[in-house]
């Protein structure tokens, strides 16, 4: 017999969990995951850094919610998710100034140096700064959503890849692992698997394309020193941030891929290392551990939230590209308000006018495909 909720959210990452503890107590939800464990692909994968200047405006809109919200949260837990960290572009004049933001000022050659002395002075010639930026402590947040999920009710079952769905008279009838559910609304909260997942349920795809995204943590000889910024390069093209006494790096790379459990490619990291020891002195000496992550992106780079107007209670919570802890927490907020008060009435505005994340994402997709 199927167990019956108000809401089913296919998706155990950070976007689902999120979603989740916005929902408990609200209505009846439960969360099914593929994997025998949550956030084991991309949330897993993260390089851990909020930063209100990096991503489209409304991705920029978003990330200033989502720490508000997260900092609201931060003195009732044992260890908090948030810690200064500022986060520094650096490259020539142009390129700098074409990727900073409101929120990151332009500094000096020298205070760029002082900030970050590890760089070769050679190595660039302008930096743009970002002081609001915040590490984030993505075990302690994602732990956090679930412990709210599952302490008001919300049924999370792994190890449950969602294998059929169809609209029945007004709800869904879903088939995940072993077990039977019917529910109002389905929430598509499967990241990578996003378009598959609507394919399962006789939906229309949206052509949302995963990319690569490598990193690896380094030993090296020189330490970047204790509030050190996160360093990247303004052509996207490397970053790196002191992780303990080691350093995390990437090659920034935006490979196209098919919803996989990635892998680093052969070579990556070792280009990215051989580049860096010209660039700084850290002096990479050996890899640590490495990992790839996929960031799933609509064409357009814009979150992709709502309900979609060709299947009526499937709600697309997807496409959050590289910023899901940047946006997360604001998009789950909007979401679950729209998700209780159901499908908006076609006018074009979001369910939630109070909410600055509802004006960000209201021109753009809340109501998919209308």
């Amino acid at each position: 017999m199927a167990a019956t909720y108000d809401v089913v959210i296919v998706g155990g990452g950070i976007a689902g969990l999120s979603l989740a503890s916005a929902l408990a107590g609200k209505c009846s939800v439960a969360l099914v995951e593929a994997e025998q464990q949550l956030a084991y692909h991309t949330s897993s994968r993260s390089a851990r850094q909020l930063i209100p200047s990096y991503g489209p405006p409304v991705v920029q809109e978003l990330t200033v919610r989502t720490l508000e919200l997260i900092a609201a949260r931060d003195a009732s837990l044992p260890e908090p998710v948030l810690s200064p960290r500022s986060f520094m572009l650096v490259g020539n004049e142009e390129t700098v100034r074409a990727e900073a933001s409101g929120h990151m000022r332009m500094v000096s050659h020298a205070e760029a140096l002082a900030l970050c002395p590890v760089l070769e002075p050679g190595s660039f010639s302008a930096a743009g700064l970002d002081t609001g930026s915040f590490g984030c402590n993505a075990p302690v947040l994602l732990d956090d959503h679930r412990a709210r999920a599952e302490g008001a009710g919300v049924d999370i079952i792994t190890g449950a890849r969602l294998h059929s769905a169809q609209r029945l008279g007004s709800g869904w009838e879903i088939g995940a692992g072993q077990e039977a559910f019917q529910t109002g609304v389905v929430v598509n909260a499967a990241g990578a698997w996003a378009d598959e997942v609507a394919v399962v349920s006789g939906v229309e795809k949206l052509g949302l394309q995963p990319y690569r995204r490598t990193a690896a943590i380094v030993g090296v000889e020189h330490s970047l020193p204790v509030g050190s910024p996160m360093v990247a390069a303004a052509d996207d093209s490397f970053y790196f941030r002191r992780e303990g006494n080691d350093v995390l790096v990437s090659p920034s790379e935006h490979v196209a891929s098919g919803p996989e459990d990635a892998r680093p490619f052969p070579g990556d990291v070792e280009r990215l290392i051989a580049r860096l020891n010209t660039l700084t002195t850290l002096g990479i000496s050996a890899v640590r551990t490495a990992w790839t992550g996929l960031r799933t992106e609509a064409a357009d780079g814009v979150p992709v939230v709502g309900f979609d107007a060709e299947a009526t209670g499937f709600y697309w919570l997807a496409g959050q590209g590289g910023y899901g802890f940047q946006t997360s927490s604001a998009i789950a907020e909007l979401a679950a308000a729209q998700i209780l008060t159901g499908p908006q009435n076609g006018t074009g505005q979001a369910t939630s006018p109070e909410s600055r994340t509802a004006d960000a994402l209201a021109a753009t997709r809340w109501s998919i495909r209308r």
